[in-house]
Parts: structure tokens; sequence; C-alpha cells
């Protein structure tokens, strides 16, 4: 059981996910729904993997301006209601659940990212394991997101935005470059840089 520090954990949130996991052998790992203070949705609870054309999408925004359409809207399954179940591609690490047989066999989490990234690159190997990944909103936690980040100093902030943009690369290139034509993959990989310098200008200017 994986959980954030900035978690509020309601009552029968573990009890019915461990019963939930008891009774659905193919489940490898499961997430509730995660709220945030203000009672909405935290969209990260439930997301695909960043194809392409799903990244290019979400950082373009387009999720966000047609958040119900399949073709854009895929990233954090926005036409999917926020109160169904749902098999997922990846979980959040702020609530993850799995079996510690899955994980002795996925080799847990990777060394290969220093923050962010580790909890699609968890899901992604259970996935590939033949496992199941669902979001079960009949339960759920609070999460009290970024506190810890907008107390940091401004050159901690750099620091922790370039470690993020760097595990989209890391893992774009461990799981997703053999999928898909080398110029396509330049591409992609230009893009993560050119989100890091815009978020780092972001900063800079804030």
């Amino acid at each position: 059981m994986f959980l954030n520090p900035d978690t509020i954990v309601y009552k029968k949130t573990l009890s019915q996910c461990v019963q939930y996991l008891t009774l659905h052998e193919r489940v490898g790992a499961m997430t509730c729904k995660i709220v945030l203070p203000d009672g909405r949705l935290d969209k990260d609870a439930r997301r695909s993997f960043p194809t392409p054309w799903i990244a290019l999408t979400h950082f373009l925004g387009l999720d966000r301006v047609f958040p119900e359409s399949r073709i854009f809207g895929k990233y954090w399954y926005g036409y999917v209601d926020e109160n169904k179940f749902l098999e997922v591609d990846a979980l959040q690490g702020a609530f993850f659940m799995a079996r510690r047989k899955v994980l002795d066999k996925v080799g847990w989490f990777t060394e290969d990212y220093f923050l962010d990234g580790e909890d699609i690159d968890l899901s992604w190997k259970i996935r590939h394991l033949g496992y199941k990944l669902i979001y079960y909103p009949s339960v759920k936690i609070m999460h009290i997101k970024k506190v810890a980040k907008k107390n940091l100093e401004k050159i901690a902030r750099v620091k922790y935005v370039n470690n993020g943009v760097n595990s989209m690369e890391t893992f774009y290139r461990k799981r997703m470059w053999k999928e898909y034509p080398l110029i396509l993959n330049l591409l992609v990989v230009f893009g993560i840089r050119v989100i890091k310098v815009i978020r780092f200008m972001i900063i800079l200017i804030k």
C-alpha cells in the first residue's frame, strides 16, 4: 500500500479496497476516488498512458477544453463519470494499493525516476504482466495536493519542475520509444524539452 503523507483516509476506504482485491484475482492494483480539499476529483487518480497523441492533447490543454471527448479527453478519462468503476492504464501514487506478489514479480518501483513518474511506470509494468488496474470510486481519500511545493524557494521549485519533466522523458524512452517511428520519438522528446523551458520561465516570472 502506497499512500502520500498529504492525504486523509476516510473510514472503510482501506477495508473495502482490500476486500475488492481479495475477491478479484486478476486485479493487480487499484485506487479509490481521490478528491481535493474543495471536493473536486483529483484527475490524476485515473490516467491513460501518455502515447504521443494523448500527451499532445494533454499538454495543449485540449483535454481541459473538451473533457468529455473520447478523442481529446483520454488522458484523464474525462468522458467517464467520476463515480463509475473503471479499468485504467495508470494509477496515482497518492493511493496505490497493489498485491505483494505482483510487486515482487514486476520488481517494485524502478530507481530510474528521481521525482514523479514512478507510479505510472509501476502501473505500466503491472499492466504488461497481464493484470488489471482499477479505479474504485465507492470509497475515497482527500489529497491536499501541492501543499509542500508551495512553500519551496524559487530555486527549489525549478529543480522540482526539472525533475518532473525529466521523468516524462525517462518514461517515454523506457516504455514508448520502441512503439513508434524515430521521427515521431524525436518530436516527442523535443516537445518535452520545450515544456521544461516553458515551465522554467513561468516560475521565474512569478
